[in-house]
């Protein structure tokens, strides 16, 4: 029942860390049809900014508390991703967005490996530890443990959450998103303007995956320039396996996929004598994927989005 508990905590905010990225494949793919290969890469330019930005504050101002250090970092990391997902949509899927479907899906994965080699460059291809901002010291519930710092990603991912379901739901922008997705031509007849609209996706999604990008880097405590290419194609698993085009089947998704792998892995490395186990955790989330596309393709929620005119 220990491992049981540990493993639903530890899938919980795994989960929650794919949700986040995956809300952003599905929103771009809810508005314009186009898989955002790059979105991985958003993340790890979030978390290696954060890294950067958290060495200079250290060197500057040491007396700082490490939860403004994160705070600060944070911020600026989301503004520099959403920065880099604008230029990106404007300069690589704009001019491609009334082409055959393969040529913004080739586009995409060539700004994936672009950005990986640009990072490499930058940041050098060596991991680097990430620091401990927040009190190291675990909490015990019923046998199992949890950190601040898991606790503050479960806090973070349900509040980003609640902010975008009421922004895509109750402002102009939401309703101007939900119209685009509909029928931009139609939109734009009625005083919508696609272009800005489909840019803002763009940054929303970007600001999320930074997040989780900063997140992911304070839980295991690493960055690198190829961390975003994993826990976005998973990610994006989450995203086809609740449906990819609505906005809650990318959370369940997560959720559930965190769950799947953390559940799995903590089980089959018991059984197992830990010959089997976390090394081996990437392949239920791929086992997910194909049995979900086999059986059914439009994912555990279906899509939201209607079929264009």
């Amino acid at each position: 029942m220990d491992i049981l508990l540990q493993q639903i905590i530890n899938g919980l905010v795994l989960g929650s860390m794919y949700a986040l990225v995956a809300l952003g494949y599905t929103m771009v793919y809810g508005i314009i049809n186009l898989i955002n290969f790059a979105h991985g890469e958003v993340l790890m330019v979030g978390a290696l900014t954060s890294w950067t930005i958290i060495g200079l504050m250290q060197d500057s101002m040491p007396g700082i508390p490490g939860w403004l250090m994160l705070l600060i970092s944070l911020v600026i990391a989301c503004i520099v991703s959403a920065t880099l997902n604008f230029v990106i949509e404007k300069v690589a899927y704009r001019p491609l967005r009334n082409s055959p479907k393969l040529a913004p899906l080739i586009t995409a994965i060539g700004m994936s490996i672009l950005l990986q080699t640009l990072a490499m460059i930058i940041w050098k291809p060596n991991y680097k530890p990430y620091p401990t901002l927040l009190p190291a010291t675990p909490y015990n519930i019923g046998g199992a443990v949890i950190t601040p710092t898991q606790i503050l990603i479960l806090g973070l991912t349900a509040v980003s959450l609640a902010v975008l379901m009421w922004l895509v739901n109750y402002t102009k922008l939401g309703r101007a998103m939900r119209a685009t997705a509909e029928n931009p031509r139609v939109a734009a007849l009625m005083g919508v303007k696609p272009d800005m609209v489909i840019s803002a996706t763009f940054v929303i999604g970007a600001v999320l995956a930074a997040i989780a990008g900063v997140m992911y880097a304070s839980n295991y405590g690493t960055v690198q320039h190829t961390m975003g290419f994993l826990p976005g194609l998973k990610a994006f698993t989450a995203a086809v396996f609740g449906g990819i085009g609505n906005l809650a089947g990318a959370v369940v998704g997560g959720i559930l996929l965190g769950l799947i792998e953390s559940i799995g892995a903590g089980y089959i490395g018991a059984l197992t004598g830990g010959v089997l186990g976390s090394n081996y955790s990437d392949i239920f989330a791929f086992i997910v994927l194909i049995i979900v596309l086999t059986l059914r393709p439009s994912g555990l929620l279906g899509e939201r989005v209607a079929d264009r005119a």
